[in-house]
């Protein structure tokens, strides 16, 4: 016969045991399998110095988790509280707690990515960046032009048209307008540094050689032909001639596809350089570094024209005999 308080201590093992292999299961159950199918989506932000507690609340509260408490403990366990990497995260609940705590570990934060392509005008990227949800076109364009703004980032110029860097950049949800201007036109900065002086820098200001390489970069499509073209706009500055630029004809009225009209040429406006010599008061777009330093360091030409062939590449003439050659042969 067995003891009662031996048979006590048996039943209380088995208990114990019981209670902890249910514990074990629901820990289990809690981390490594998904409360959902993906129909909830919850974006969190994990500004820095938060702790894990907080974040396993909003994890909670948004449905993506079944247990705040078991998402601090299983953080714990691993020795991850203090690993947890700051930003913007988006999960949704067919997401485990495990794979959630190794995205915020790994710092696989949640961006938009935003490509500026070379030769966009301030106008074209608030239109790119409201199509893919960004911004609004009418706010960005705001602080394009926000003098304050612009100034606290290191620029005295009216807008920050040709200063926004073309490149590809990671924007965290939830950032704003003046985080992107700012990463633009930092990289803009940086990529300056690199331009070798030349012609250009001995003539003009940064802001006018910024002026002129927003000019070739809308003029041309390949870039061997940039330096030419920069030459063809130096020596029609030199003699005084107008530019006769056809993308500033339309500028802050639509994007240049290329060919412009009698009304557009006739449009009053300070960047027509039909109607206005020398350089229009800013740039058109946003160069490239490598319109920028054909704008510094042309092509040494005695030309004064050029004229798109149909292929995209450009016939150069010396004069207007030559020129009116040339639109005859590929314009007509």
């Amino acid at each position: 016969m067995i003891p009662v308080n031996l048979s006590t201590k048996v039943c209380c093992i088995y208990a114990l045991r019981v209670v902890l292999l249910i514990s074990l299961l629901w820990y289990l159950f809690c981390i490594f399998l998904s409360p959902g199918k993906g129909s909830v989506v919850c974006n969190i932000s994990f500004p820095p110095g938060s702790g894990v507690r907080k974040l396993a609340n909003d994890l909670k509260d948004c449905g993506v988790i079944r247990s705040s408490w078991h998402f601090v403990l299983m953080t714990r366990l691993r020795g991850d509280a203090h690993r947890l990497k700051a930003g913007e995260y988006s999960f949704n609940d067919k997401m485990t707690p495990d794979l959630i705590l190794k995205k915020i570990v790994s710092g696989d934060v949640d961006y938009h990515k935003f490509t500026l392509p070379e030769g966009y005008s301030i106008y074209q990227a608030a239109e790119l960046l409201e199509r893919k949800g960004v911004f609004k076109k009418e706010i960005f364009l705001e602080k394009c032009l926000d003098q304050g703004l612009l100034i606290r980032l290191g620029l005295k110029e009216a807008s920050a048209e040709g200063y926004l860097y073309p490149a590809t950049y990671n924007l965290s949800r939830g950032g704003s307008e003046e985080q992107l201007l700012e990463q633009m036109m930092l990289q803009f900065e940086k990529a300056y540094t690199t331009i070798q002086e030349g012609e250009g820098t001995r003539r003009f200001s940064r802001h006018e050689i910024i002026t002129l390489a927003s000019i070739i970069e809308k003029e041309a499509v390949s870039a061997k032909e940039k330096p030419i073209i920069s030459s063809v706009f130096h020596n029609r500055l030199r003699i005084g001639m107008p530019l006769q630029s056809d993308p500033t004809a339309v500028y802050g009225v639509r994007a240049f596809s290329g060919k412009v009209n009698k009304a557009d040429i006739q449009r009053p406006s300070p960047y027509n350089t039909y109607l206005n010599k020398g350089l229009p008061p800013g740039p058109i777009g946003n160069p490239g570094m490598d319109a920028v330093q054909a704008a510094i360091t042309p092509a040494k030409t005695d030309f004064l024209y050029f004229v798109a062939r149909q292929d995209g590449t450009h016939q150069f003439s010396r004069n207007l005999v030559e020129h009116n050659r040339a639109v005859v042969r590929y314009l007509r």
